[in-house]
């Protein structure tokens, strides 16, 4: 049945299918943008011969991560039902309302820890990042201490690409609502990596470039990892809200950007 709708191309007749191949490519473009910004973070601490390369292989792995989670759609599907249970305070029901419905006990499942795994892994590596640009590091030529080994950022990369995939491919089935359209959902994928590969350069060199805005990216990145966490512990968090709060952030630091920008002009042709 998986092979059968693999090879299914039916939909390529059906105008609906193609809006929401449209609307889905776009939400997993949107989606990936925070994968964009910590791959781009983290190919930062490479020589600078190395980083187009490690960009583009971070990007594969994601894209070869969704592709694989949709051809195991089931086992993702049964990634949600709890495996163990425990009681939550009753002040907390109104928060989470999966306790609420099971009378204070709250299940977990391999989802949730996986993303309770994933929040944590970015906090930790979004801090630890942060650590080092307020100690000082060099924002050019970086040292060989400071040196990031190529294996091992494609490693962390790695684990990272498979809790954003994760979210993903769900949000993929749950938009799609046909799990038998398996060939529609990886060709938005395919897509979605497509366009992040062309933007990715761009944004990779926009943030390595203005250290406030790699500063705000990782501000970024805590945000996401602890959206992460609450939606791990059943926090409903809408992800309008967190997406909102970040554009505005961005909206800001630009315009911060041409003032300094403006301020240097008068300086320079003083000079």
């Amino acid at each position: 049945m998986m092979i059968a709708s693999l090879l299914d191309f039916h939909w390529f007749s059906d105008p609906q299918a193609w809006g929401a191949l449209l609307t889905l490519s776009l939400l997993e473009i949107v989606l990936g943008i925070d994968n964009i910004v910590f791959i781009s973070i983290l190919v930062d601490r490479l020589p600078e011969d190395q980083r187009k390369k490690g960009r583009l292989l971070g990007l594969g792995l994601a894209m070869v991560a969704r592709l694989l989670l949709l051809l195991s759609i089931t086992w993702i599907m049964g990634l949600k039902e709890p495996f163990f249970h425990f009681n939550v305070h009753p002040s907390l029901w109104d928060m989470m309302p999966a306790a609420a419905e099971h009378s204070g006990r709250l299940g977990i499942s391999f989802k949730d820890l996986i993303l309770l795994v994933g929040g944590g892994f970015l906090i930790y590596k979004s801090t630890k990042e942060i650590h080092h640009k307020l100690d000082g590091e060099e924002e050019h030529g970086v040292t060989k201490k400071a040196a990031a080994s190529f294996g091992a950022m494609l490693v962390q990369i790695a684990i990272i690409d498979i809790v954003f995939s994760l979210d993903s491919v769900i949000t993929a089935v749950g938009m799609v609502n046909d799990p038998t359209r398996v060939s529609l959902m990886m060709t938005a994928v395919v897509i979605s990596i497509a366009v992040m590969m062309l933007a990715s350069s761009s944004v990779s060199n926009f943030v390595s470039k203005h250290p406030s805005v790699k500063m705000l990216a990782l501000s970024f990145l805590i945000l996401i990892g602890t959206a992460l966490i609450a939606e791990g512990l059943h926090f409903h968090i809408p992800k309008g809200y967190i997406y909102f709060s970040m554009a505005f952030s961005l909206a800001v630091e630009l315009l911060n950007l041409k003032l300094r920008s403006k301020d240097k002009a008068p300086a320079a042709a003083e000079i």
